[in-house]
């Protein structure tokens, strides 16, 4: 079989954008998004905000730096901050610990499963599983593409991409890192962070347009 024949064979649909929130005031981009079983929090370089995901209506905002992904661990929240990832409190903004990022700076995406953070290396196009308390790399899924996003959702590995211009949700094999499905973003619409609200919707990062947009999940995706 050719490599075209199998690129020919994933399943390929238009990406469902729902709905789309923000620019949020004082903020001219997003990167990192997680979501936290009630709110939608967008890591916008200086703050992270928290919005609620029915109204759009922003309910916090944690100053803090926060350049690239975003993850929640059902109490804490992580940023990646340049070289490092902090492990925040949400309630008080205070940062617990802090490990350092293995892409040295170019990490983009960041999730929490599995007792692990899960980090996108952006240009080498590759997601590493580390230790949340050393940083240490446990394994790594090599892309074929950029890695501007990932996340966990019922088993199933997603990552966005945006690269040439073109921009897409991918649910890949989390051994191998084969495509296994694609969720084409419109044209202009790039994705630089994603998070699963662990049901029916993912949320992305939509860099410098200042918006977090939700994306359906495809319900064949979750069978």
């Amino acid at each position: 079989m050719t490599r075209k024949n199998r690129q020919a064979e994933v399943a390929t649909q238009p990406a469902d954008i729902v709905r789309e929130y923000g620019p949020f005031p004082g903020t001219d981009r997003v990167a990192g998004v997680t979501h936290d079983g009630k709110q939608v929090w967008a890591a916008t370089g200086a703050a992270l905000i928290a919005f609620d995901p029915a109204s759009g209506e922003p309910t916090r905002t944690l100053t803090h730096p926060c350049d690239a992904g975003t993850a929640f661990d059902g109490t804490y929240l992580y940023q990646i901050a340049e070289q490092r990832i902090d492990k925040i409190d949400p309630a008080t903004g205070e940062v617990l610990a802090s490990i350092p990022a293995p892409g040295h700076g170019n990490d983009s995406g960041l999730t929490w499963a599995e007792g692990s953070l899960w980090v996108g290396q952006h240009r080498d196009r590759k997601i590493h599983r580390i230790n949340p308390a050393t940083g240490a790399i446990i394994r790594t899924i090599d892309s074929n593409r950029f890695v501007t996003g990932v996340t966990w959702v019922d088993g199933e590995l997603w990552h966005g991409t945006w690269e040439a211009e073109e921009s897409e949700l991918r649910r890949i094999d989390p051994d191998t890192g084969t495509v296994l499905e694609r969720l084409e973003m419109p044209p202009g619409t790039g994705i630089s962070g994603l998070e699963s609200d662990g049901a029916d919707l993912f949320y992305c990062g939509g860099g410098l347009s200042g918006k977090v947009r939700a994306v359906r999940r495809p319900k064949a995706s979750g069978s």
